[in-house]
């Protein structure tokens, strides 16, 4: 009999109230994964420390810290091109107009 491994893991460490605990979702990080972690913030106020973990898994002797650098650097990258697309199109008063009525 063949054992199939559950969507969902509770790791280890968690507090035995479950007011913080690891899940593993197996076979989701890009389908569910994205959606509830994009509901959760939308739905829950922030934590109560001022932190955030990020946990970076990789295979082949690739380096987490490299993969990491690569992200903050591509985000950096997509901040400042969004932000020079909109004064672009400030520039060019490519905008819609509206008055607000009250």
């Amino acid at each position: 009999m063949t054992e199939t491994t559950p969507k969902i893991k509770i790791l280890k460490g968690a507090a035995p109230d479950l007011s913080a605990a690891t899940y593993q979702l197996h076979d989701e990080s890009h389908t569910i994964g994205n959606s509830l972690r994009w509901m959760l913030m939308k739905n829950n106020p922030h934590p109560s420390e001022n932190v955030i973990n990020v946990r970076i898994q990789m295979y082949d002797g690739l380096s987490s810290l490299d993969a990491l650098l690569k992200a903050l650097s591509d985000l950096d990258n997509l901040c400042e091109a969004v932000e020079d697309a909109y004064l672009e199109s400030l520039r060019e008063e490519k905008f819609e107009r509206w008055d607000e009525k009250r």
